[in-house]
């Protein structure tokens, strides 16, 4: 990590905050779990219990990428349990990813809900979001996958979701100013009201404090990190899943997503000088997955090549219907940050202290 994190802080011995917080807070916390069986045990039996006399005793959110893929995996083969693999399909799918997930169902006979969300509705809210200058385009889709799951599991009295979130390849997280708050109803509809040129009639929207209060503590719906509980390594769950289910990787971590491969390899890096390949690099050197001179080796070269950027170009502009002179007119925008509309931030802040306190996690991206 480096200065393109504007709020980064090094101290006097020149390590940063990132790896500060990593070694003082998260590592302890994460060492606890991983000598703990005993503790996951009681969390498994929790979820069986739930399950008693129902299709399925919790849901997995799938994308077809190697975290949620592996816990997938695991969740069938080494926890016992029976879940419902559930997928939201915003439109940006890559093959790859439904070809993933569908050697990951064929493998372990598990039932799959995928649920198809508004593409209109998600085009106009994505047009928007590129109109708005702000960095975190991305938002559209990852908003309508949580709030999609979240409603899922309260109409379906699921009470456990299981997410790939985890300390093993995450313990260092996107900076806010690179990728804001997903799940910020406010900022979504702002930006939605300002620049969308059509009702969101039917696209799933939540807010923070119903599927981080209310649903937790009025319905009982948990979230939980199974991969935080297990030894995790990102080369040995490929390596896994290619044996098995002949699972294919992809270039890079989140380029399941057409969309997400063009946001992240080019759009974040090329108009911002943002590059999330150092967030998931440094987790991966803590983590001793990585050594920093393989990392600074890889990130010499750009995430995607010109022939490569030039079709994810024409990809996205045709999926919009825009052309491509507008989506290099929204490139060449006024940059903004999520600070130039209306947010929930202090909420954010106040939720995360109370979280701290409690010992509990917000988990996501952000």
């Amino acid at each position: 990590m480096d200065t393109t994190d504007q709020n980064i802080i090094f101290d006097e011995n020149g390590v940063c905050d990132h790896c500060n917080t990593y070694y003082n807070d998260i590592f302890p916390k994460w060492k606890s779990k991983l000598n703990n069986e005993n503790n996951l045990e009681l969390i498994l039996d929790k979820i069986r219990v739930s399950g008693k006399n129902k299709d399925y005793d919790c849901i997995i959110g799938v994308s077809g990428g190697i975290d949620s893929s592996y816990l997938t995996y695991l969740a069938k083969n080494k926890f016992k349990l029976r879940p419902l693999i559930f997928h939201v399909d915003a439109g940006w799918n890559s093959q790859i990813a439904v070809e993933n997930i569908g050697k990951l169902l064929d493998h372990l006979d598990l039932d799959l809900f995928t649920e198809v969300v508004d593409w209109e509705e998600v085009r106009d809210l994505q047009v928007a979001f590129l109109k708005s200058g702000v960095p975190h385009i991305d938002v559209p889709q990852d908003h309508a996958f949580f709030a999609t799951m979240y409603k899922y599991a309260n109409l379906h009295d699921i009470n456990f979701i299981l997410t790939g979130g985890n300390y093993s390849t995450e313990c260092i997280r996107n900076p806010k100013e690179w990728m804001y708050f997903q799940s910020d109803e406010r900022q979504l509809r702002d930006i939605h009201n300002k620049f969308g040129s059509k009702k969101l009639k039917n696209y799933p929207i939540t807010s923070i404090l119903w599927h981080k209060f209310y649903l937790p503590v009025f319905k009982n719906v948990k979230v939980l990190r199974l991969l935080d509980f297990v030894p995790y390594n990102k080369n040995n769950a490929i390596r896994t899943l290619q044996k098995q289910i002949d699972w294919v990787p992809y270039n890079q971590k989140h380029f399941e997503s057409r969309f997400t491969r063009f946001y992240e390899g080019y759009w974040l890096l090329n108009r911002f000088g943002f590059d999330t390949r150092k967030v998931q690099f440094s987790s991966l050197i803590l983590t001793n997955q990585m050594t920093r001179g393989e990392a600074l080796e890889l990130l010499k070269k750009q995430p995607l090549t010109n022939d490569e950027i030039k079709t994810e170009k024409e990809f996205v502009a045709s999926k919009l219907k825009i052309s491509i002179s507008e989506l290099e007119n929204f490139f060449n925008l006024p940059k903004k940050t999520y600070r130039d509309y209306k947010n929930q931030e202090l909420l954010y802040n106040f939720g995360s202290k109370i979280f701290r306190l409690l010992n509990l996690e917000l988990g996501g991206k952000r």
